[in-house]
C-alpha cells in the first residue's frame, strides 16, 4: 500500500519537476511562467502533450527534438527525477505523523516540498547563470522563517513558539558569510549565498544549520577537485564554481536525516 502511495508521490514530483524546468528557463527572461505552450528551444516548434511526459518523453525521443533532431538538455530529466525523489523522501520522513493526523501529514509534506522545490530552482539557476535571484531567495527566507513556528514532531500542538536558539539561528549562521562578502567586496563569496544561508539557518536550526554548512564545504571540495581533475585543461583554482548547489544538497541531507554538528563531532571521536 505504502509503495503505491510513494510511487504516486514520486510521479507527482516529476510532474512538478517539469514545471520547475519551465520556471528555471523562463525566470527573468520576460516570458510568462504560468502561460504559454512549451516549445523546442532550437526550432521553436510547440510540443505536443506526449512530448511532455516527465522522464519518459526524453527517453523515448532519445534526448532529441522530433522535428529538428537537436539535443534536448539533460537538465530536463535530471530536474524531474530529483524533484520526484525529493517528494518521495520528504513524504517518507514525515510518515510517523500520518499515524497521528492525516491533515498534519499533508500540511508538512506540502509545506516542505514547496520549500525544497524552490531550492531546486535556485540551485539549477545558480549553476546556469552564476547568480541567486533575489526574488526567489526572499521567498525562501520568508517560508523558512515560518517553519520555525511549526512543530515537526508527531507530538504536541501543530504551531509552537520557537526557542531563542532557533530564532537567532538564521542571522547567527549567515553573519560570517555576509562579512566575508563585505570585506572581500564579493570576490570570495556572493551576497546571495549569505541570504540563502539565512534561510537555511531558520529551516534547520543552529546545530543542524552548522552541520549543513560543514557538509557543504566537504561536498563542494570533493566535487570541485573531481571536476578540476576531469576537466584539468579547462578548469583551475580560479574557475568560478557556484556554492549554492552544495549548500542546498547538504541542507536537504541534513534535513532528511535530522543531522546536527554533534553527530559530525562524534564521527571523529
Amino acid at each position: 500500500m505504502y509503495l503505491l502511495i510513494f510511487l504516486f508521490i514520486f510521479v507527482l514530483g516529476t510532474i512538478i519537476g517539469s514545471f520547475l524546468n519551465v520556471v528555471i528557463y523562463r525566470f527573468n527572461t520576460g516570458m510568462t511562467i504560468v502561460k504559454g505552450r512549451s516549445m523546442c528551444m532550437t526550432c521553436s516548434r510547440h510540443l505536443r502533450w506526449y512530448e511532455l511526459i516527465p522522464l519518459f518523453s526524453f527517453l523515448i525521443q532519445k534526448g532529441k527534438c522530433r522535428r529538428c533532431a537537436s539535443n534536448i538538455s539533460h537538465q530536463y530529466p535530471i530536474v524531474e527525477f530529483i524533484t520526484g525523489l525529493m517528494f518521495a523522501l520528504i513524504a517518507f520522513k514525515f510518515l510517523p505523523i500520518l499515524e497521528v493526523s492525516y491533515w498534519s501529514y499533508i500540511l508538512f509534506v506540502v509545506f516542505f516540498v514547496f520549500i525544497f522545490s524552490l531550492l531546486i530552482v535556485i540551485s539549477v539557476y545558480d549553476l546556469r547563470h552564476k547568480i541567486i535571484p533575489d526574488k526567489l531567495v526572499f521567498v525562501f527566507i520568508f517560508f523558512s522563517f515560518l517553519s520555525i513556528f511549526i512543530n515537526q514532531t508527531p507530538f504536541g500542538q501543530l504551531i509552537k513558539l520557537p526557542t531563542l536558539s532557533h530564532l537567532i539561528s538564521g542571522p547567527v549562521i549567515a553573519l560570517p558569510f555576509v562579512l566575508i562578502w563585505y570585506f572581500s567586496k564579493g570576490r570570495l563569496m556572493g551576497l546571495g549565498d549569505g541570504k540563502l544561508i539565512l534561510g537555511i539557518g531558520w529551516i534547520l536550526g543552529l546545530a543542524s544549520g552548522i552541520c549543513a554548512l560543514i557538509l557543504s564545504f566537504w561536498v563542494g571540495t570533493i566535487i570541485s577537485l573531481g571536476l578540476m581533475f576531469l576537466y584539468r585543461n579547462k578548469m583551475n583554482l580560479k574557475t568560478e564554481i557556484p556554492f549554492a548547489p552544495f549548500l542546498i544538497f547538504s541542507t536537504f541531507i541534513t534535513f532528511l536525516f535530522s543531522m546536527d554538528m554533534f553527530l559530525l563531532i562524534n564521527l571523529f571521536n
